[in-house]
């Protein structure tokens, strides 16, 4: 907790059913940074109250008579600019939590929810509101000293988190369990902040990897893409038990086609700002939305099966990537489901391919079937698994490459920058002729 003892979050709990804002009361009483300074009945009283009070974190139910919770929230941001509005409601479904979204609340409480989940959910929205606070201190400081402050924070942080791409040219080999256990990996092995995006905008499957009941997708990001900010970007997230958060993919394959190039890579750039490592999964296809992807991106991670279609696909990636002047030395090449008695050795790969192995992830169908299944990833469900070391492993492999180089062992050679790679039209339209 970044506050005071001494500084309290204020709150202000709005819901129409007195036993409801009593138990709200009960829930958090045992929570010494966070003061409820009023209670509001329906959406009037609480602009009302609000508009007074000016509490930090207003948390507001939907259905309420004379004036319901989104057009309450609605009007709290205009006369409470400060105020960062959580919405609580028995009803789940994603209408409301669009809704929700779209009238300034940054985050969703789905009823009935524990003690735990509503004082997590409080100190999350409080911190999220932490860059509002510093530009706009009515409580703190002049406009002058927030200035300084943000542009403090930009010298510290010029680049940001780096973004890792994990992409296969060939369906079946393992890509996504590969970018879901890495994450974790990441998560473990730094304690930094970790996000995953699911970029396979049809057909992802990292939500099903990890059990996660997603409160947001890429598609709810993209329809508010003249407004999103890291703030409401953080509140789409959703969180997952092993610390990282997640991104989902689009709910129905056909919400792919309202995602462009541009809402992709401002989601990017956005995740990089709050972010340390920013791991995306794709689907296999070479699109233009997987090529801005990887323009984007720190390190491309490719995964490879020892299966000759696979090892085909692997060398086309290649021929690709060096034709849209990507660095090859940017491609890490993961053999995935490796087998003790593969005919297909190591040395034949890179010798066909002419890339180096980064590392190799054997393969036991049973163990991965049953993780999927249970969607519970194996760094989570059996950390001391060979399989689980070597996700680790290869995690403090990619931290180290992401690492700058000492000055002195920085090539004169200066690399081709990612505005100036080449820029055609579609795919081969974009490589040399």
């Amino acid at each position: 907790m970044t506050q005071s003892t001494a500084e309290k979050i204020t709150l202000l709990v709005v819901d129409d059913i007195p036993e409801t804002r009593e138990n709200l009361r009960k829930l958090l009483y045992f929570e010494a940074d966070i003061e409820i300074v009023g209670m509001a009945a329906n959406g009037r009283e609480a602009i009302a109250q609000a508009k007074d009070l000016q509490p930090d974190i207003v948390l507001m139910d939907i259905n309420m008579p004379d004036m319901d919770g989104i057009a309450a929230s609605q009007e709290i941001t205009q006369v409470a600019p400060m105020c960062q509005v959580i919405m609580m409601s028995v009803q789940s479904e994603a209408d409301y939590l669009r809704r929700s979204m779209l009238a300034g609340a940054m985050d969703f409480l789905t009823k009935p929810f524990t003690s735990d989940e509503l004082s997590n959910s409080i100190h999350r929205v409080y911190q999220m509101g932490a860059s509002r606070r510093a530009a706009m201190p009515a409580k703190h400081a002049d406009t002058r000293e927030a200035s300084d402050d943000k542009a403090g924070r930009a010298r510290r942080q010029p680049e940001g988190g780096k973004i890792l791409l994990v992409y296969s040219p060939k369906g079946g080999t393992g890509c996504s369990t590969v970018a879901v256990n890495l994450a974790i990996a990441l998560q473990q092995a730094t304690s930094q902040k970790v996000a995953l995006v699911d970029a396979s905008l049809q057909f992802g499957d990292v939500g099903v990897l990890l059990h996660l009941q997603s409160r947001a997708s890429v598609a709810d990001a993209a329809k508010q893409i003249k407004d999103l900010d890291v703030d409401l970007l953080a509140a789409m997230l959703s969180p997952h038990q092993s610390g990282i958060q997640v991104m989902a993919a689009p709910p129905v394959p056909e919400a792919a086609e309202t995602i462009d190039i541009d809402d992709i890579k401002t989601i990017l750039r956005l995740l990089r700002q709050e972010f340390d490592y920013v791991l995306v999964d794709t689907w296999s296809y070479l699109d233009d939305v997987v090529l801005a992807i990887m323009d984007l991106s720190d390190r491309v991670l490719l995964v490879m099966a020892p299966e000759i279609p696979s090892i085909k696909s692997a060398k086309q990636f290649f021929e690709v990537a060096e034709a849209l002047d990507f660095p090859l030395n940017q491609i890490d090449l993961i053999l995935n489901k490796v087998l003790p008695r593969d005919g297909i050795r190591a040395e034949q790969l890179e010798n066909h391919i002419n890339h180096k192995l980064r590392t190799q992830i054997d393969y036991d169908p049973k163990t991965i079937r049953q993780t999927t299944n249970q969607g519970l990833p194996l760094m989570m469900s059996e950390p001391n698994h060979p399989l689980a070391q070597q996700f680790l492993g290869l995690a403090q492999q990619e931290i180290e490459l992401l690492e700058p180089p000492p000055a002195e062992e920085i090539e004169e050679e200066i690399p081709v920058p990612r505005e100036q790679r080449r820029q055609r039209t579609g795919l081969f339209g974009r490589m040399k002729r």
